[in-house]
């Protein structure tokens, strides 16, 4: 049984399917019936990629794998169960005799006034699509308005956390408004403005300083307002404040100041590290050689840096499927298990457009070339549709981007504090709740 198909859990399935070689009853428990391929997130919310082009099927590409669509909400070791709640409400029992948790992150919420009600994340494929549609809405919005603040705060987005994903949102974003305008001139010489905040001294401040630097040189450049060692006080319908006491008039705060591990994994019952469940290097969890965990929800050691816990991120996901499949099939009898190491190769920033920042084995690269190496980088990782997205990247080089919205998903569907950010929420449906957050009051807007 794996819980979960992001990077950890996809990676696991696969590897494990192709070792057992249909000798296991292997069973992925998800909300979707796709993988979804993160990194390139940012180009579908700013028009470049379309949905589809960033999910692959998992009953396509995990051929011998059985899927069962649901959202685990309780698991029992001792009788070795897990409890899990259907698309339409039904609840089900799925037993298990090796465990591989891989569930992943959800939105991290800080206890700033106003934040749960005005902002939206940034973790799932509705939380793109709303975002898209939001931003061309509020373009248009603009261009109509008679008061030029009124103009001026719909076209101010503001992307709170500087990291990986606020680094790209507010690259693409800035591209993506500016080809918007061109089609819908703003009154009064109005042009959109991107903010991005983060209370770090740089940007990217989990990468090497060269590409922090690099991204931060390109932001500029393009006109995006980079302002660090500052955070947001409090959101408000109308706009921000933030902790110097300026206030900055906009109708779009995006939250990307980080993710936490989903919750479910404190419900087990074993010890956590920072909300992680706890594993030793084989990734088994301490006290249960039939369970094992990957990715986000698991605190790993760190073997090239004793006393450390591998960071939360996609490269360590991916490879730590790996190895969880590997030794999930040694636990059976085939081949031997090995303990978790990663070697860094390297990170890369798509910053739109032909630019970014990479440093592919140690060698900081900028602009084309690096932009080249992040596509490239991409193309090879991503399981599937290789070619769809190299085609969509060739069509929006020569041709205009469609600036509609589709009006598919709706401001209280994609809440902040949720810890099911892949799923749209639905009117009447269940939710696993997200736990320790503050409740969203729900408001009727578009």
């Amino acid at each position: 049984m794996i819980v979960g198909a992001g990077f950890a859990g996809f990676q696991a399935a696969r590897t494990l399917s192709r070792l057992t070689r249909r000798r296991a009853d292997i069973t992925l428990l998800n909300p979707t019936d796709y993988f979804l391929y993160l990194p390139l997130l940012p180009q579908v919310a700013a028009g470049v990629l379309e949905p589809r082009r960033v999910t692959v099927s998992l009953t396509g590409a995990l051929r011998h794998v059985r899927l069962v669509l649901g959202e685990a909400d309780g698991i029992d070791l001792a009788r070795r169960t897990v409890n899990h709640t259907g698309p339409e409400g039904d609840r089900g029992e799925l037993s298990y005799d090796r465990l591989v948790l891989a569930v992943g992150s959800v939105n991290k919420l800080l206890p700033v006034p106003g934040v749960a009600e005005h902002a939206h994340g940034f973790r799932g494929l509705p939380e793109a699509l709303y975002l898209r549609d939001h931003v061309t809405r509020q373009i248009e919005l603009a261009a109509a308005a008679e008061d030029a603040e009124v103009c001026r705060a719909r076209c101010t987005f503001v992307v709170a956390g500087a990291g990986y994903t606020g680094v790209e949102v507010a690259a693409h974003g800035e591209l993506f408004t500016r080809s918007l305008v061109r089609h819908r001139p703003l009154p009064d010489g109005v042009r959109p403005r991107w903010v991005l905040l983060d209370i770090a001294p740089r940007v990217l401040p989990e990468l090497d300083r060269r590409l922090s630097d690099t991204a931060d040189r390109v932001l500029r450049r393009r006109g995006v307002d980079v302002r660090t060692g500052t955070s947001v006080k409090e959101a408000t319908r109308d706009g921000v404040r933030l902790d110097d006491g300026e206030s900055v008039p906009t109708r779009t705060l995006v939250w990307c100041v980080g993710v936490r591990p989903d919750p479910l994994v404190a419900g087990i019952g074993k010890p956590l590290e920072r909300g992680r469940l706890l594993v030793d290097p084989f990734l088994n969890v301490p006290g249960h050689p039939e369970v094992f965990a990957c990715g986000d929800a698991a605190a790993v050691p760190d073997l090239a840096k004793p006393g450390q816990y591998t960071a939360m991120t996609a490269q360590h996901a991916w490879r730590q499927g790996k190895a969880a499949g590997h030794n999930v099939a040694a636990s059976l009898g085939l081949g031997k298990r090995r303990s978790y190491r990663h070697h860094d190769l390297g990170f890369t920033v798509d910053l739109g457009g032909a630019s970014g920042a990479a440093n592919p084995l140690g060698i900081p690269l900028s602009g084309p070339l690096a932009g080249a190496v992040t596509r490239g980088y991409h193309l090879a990782a991503m399981p599937g549709n290789r070619v769809r997205v190299a085609a969509d990247w060739l069509l929006d080089a020569v041709l205009p981007r469609q600036g509609v919205q589709l009006g598919l998903v709706r401001s209280w569907s994609v809440p902040l504090d949720t810890a099911s950010p892949e799923l749209a929420r639905v009117p009447g449906a269940p939710e696993r709740p997200a736990e320790e957050q503050p409740k969203r009051r729900e408001r009727p807007e578009e």
